[in-house]
């Protein structure tokens, strides 16, 4: 029945901010940009290369997501790279701290774990 993911939204504090992030560091491309009057809120769909998408959201008053310790729902989202330490590496020139990189136990794949501009919880993942 389930065919893939078609988007992932994000509700972002400072939309300029995290437009930077998502698009100029993590390199991924605008489909459409809408700033939406009537709810004060901008909307961008952004595309990564395998055409899965992430909805960017702004919201005036949005409260923050309880992260630590973890609250139930949504854990983080993992971005695939084929080398996640050449990644670690874009991400250090560009001010942004990665964890250290570690090996899933289960796959041996690398992995590590960064935040996006509202302390979301973001991973990348070696293919």
């Amino acid at each position: 029945m389930l065919l893939g993911i078609h988007h992932i939204a994000v509700i972002c504090h400072d939309y300029q901010r995290s437009k930077h992030f998502y698009c100029e560091i993590l390199g991924l491309d605008v489909i459409a940009e809408h700033y939406r009057q009537a709810r004060n809120s901008w909307k961008l769909d952004l595309q990564l290369p395998d055409g899965s998408q992430l909805e960017l959201f702004s919201f005036p008053d949005a409260p923050t997501r309880p992260s630590f310790p973890e609250a139930q729902g949504l854990r983080h989202l993992a971005f695939r790279v084929v080398s996640v330490s050449d990644a670690v590496t874009w991400l250090a020139s560009h001010g942004i701290n990665c964890e250290p990189i570690r090996i899933d136990a289960y796959t041996g794949k690398q992995f590590t774990f960064f935040n996006d501009p509202d302390n979301l919880p973001l991973e990348l993942y070696e293919i």
